[in-house]
């Protein structure tokens, strides 16, 4: 649905044109999962899919959201919600993140007095590519566009990031959020999740022949489960172990030593992987930040297939279609694969020559189909631009 589109539907919804329309992207992590919580380093940028928002203030208190895109929603709703009355909890389905989005802004002093928010989205849910991020980063940068609070792009992704963990109540990291607030098209941007600094790596495959594939297996995961909050509790449990602040601290040069501190006993056994993961991965960053650098992009492959390993073996959030998904495209002759997001389900990415992506996108079908899977859906992942502003 385009910008003109949503501008249309506000105005039937809500009796008068909105203020404006924003966008915001989902994302594909190129590489560095799950080591943002741990103050580490991802590569994320930003994809064409996006959550557009038309907005308009309102001065009661009162916050009225609508979706085209739930399902079952009866067409025409309008939730309303009194701001007075947000707090953690109290939303337990999609208006969760645009409300706790509101809420963190006020709690954080924000005068936000109220918005009609009309929403479209094009990201996949349950993908792997952060659709609940664009969600709260649309409607940040909406509300901080209207009411005049001037906050840099990073603050946004930060209250985002309070909202979704705090009101929402999924233990996310700061990625998701600061990709697509953050992303450059035509790049993928390497964030220190620690300080939040940033550098902006050219990303144009096009240019080098080659394309990047997401397979999103359509197998459904959510964060807010129990398996992800254990492996967030694990990486804890190890850097206090280790007597460090956070899992980054562990050098890569003496990983084989803090591995050795944990001990061997069958106890000690799921921390040792989950710290050998987060350490190794935070080198896979910087490795392929060393070869995008000095133009060598088609040697990134073999570190994103290092990546999917570890993701599978160590950290143990891949799946049957995952696992399927990377093999058969490796076996299809793809460069690199592996797969991307918080696990057990969601998207594989796959990095090929731009003459293989017709091989490859029916190699991995042909094998869901044998393997009695729901079709996938594959698409080509473009760096794009990160949220703005569109009228």
């Amino acid at each position: 649905m385009g910008a003109q589109q949503v501008r249309e539907r506000f105005a039937e919804l809500y009796g008068a044109a909105p203020e404006g329309v924003w966008a915001a992207p989902g994302r594909v992590n190129l590489i560095g999962e799950h080591t943002d919580y741990n103050d580490g380093f991802v590569m994320p940028f930003a994809l064409p899919h996006q959550v557009t928002a038309a907005v308009s203030r309102r001065t009661d208190g009162v916050l009225r959201l609508h979706s085209a895109d739930i399902e079952g929603e009866v067409e025409g709703e309008v939730v309303e919600l009194a701001l007075d009355g947000l707090a953690p909890g109290t939303d337990d389905d999609w208006t969760a993140y645009p409300a706790g989005v509101v809420w963190a802004l006020r709690e954080a002093g924000h005068p936000v007095t109220g918005a009609d928010v009309h929403l479209a989205s094009t990201v996949p849910t349950g993908a792997g590519l952060s659709s609940s991020a664009a969600l709260e980063v649309v409607v940040a940068l909406a509300l901080d566009d209207l009411f005049g609070l001037e906050l840099p792009r990073w603050k946004l992704a930060r209250l985002c990031q309070r909202a979704e963990n705090v009101y929402v109540g999924a233990p996310t990291g700061i990625m998701d959020q600061t990709a697509s607030a953050c992303c450059e098209e035509g790049h993928a941007l390497f964030l220190d999740t620690r300080d939040l600094s940033q550098r902006q790596i050219p990303f144009d495959l096009a240019a080098e022949g080659l394309r990047l594939l997401v397979v999103d297996t359509r197998v459904k995961h959510a964060h807010s489960g129990g398996e992800y909050g254990k492996r967030r509790a694990g990486c804890e449990k190890g850097a206090a172990l280790l007597g460090v602040d956070a899992l980054r601290d562990v050098a890569y040069d003496g990983l084989d030593a803090a591995l050795e501190e944990l001990g061997s006993d069958e106890d000690a056994d799921e921390v040792r992987r989950l710290v050998r993961h987060i350490v190794t991965e935070n080198r896979r960053v910087e490795r392929v930040v060393e070869l995008l650098t000095s133009g060598d992009v088609r040697a990134i492959g073999p570190v994103l297939t290092e990546g999917h390993a570890s993701l599978r073996d160590d950290f143990r959030i891949s799946c049957p279609e995952l696992d399927l998904a990377v093999d058969t495209a490796l076996a299809a002759g793809a460069l690199g694969a592996r797969m991307t997001g918080g696990g057990f389900g969601g998207s594989a990415i796959a990095l090929a020559e731009a003459s293989a992506v017709d091989t490859l996108t029916k190699a991995v079908e042909e094998a869901f189909a044998a393997a009695g899977y729901t079709a996938p859906r594959v698409f080509e992942a473009v760096p794009s631009p990160g949220a703005r502003r569109l009228g």
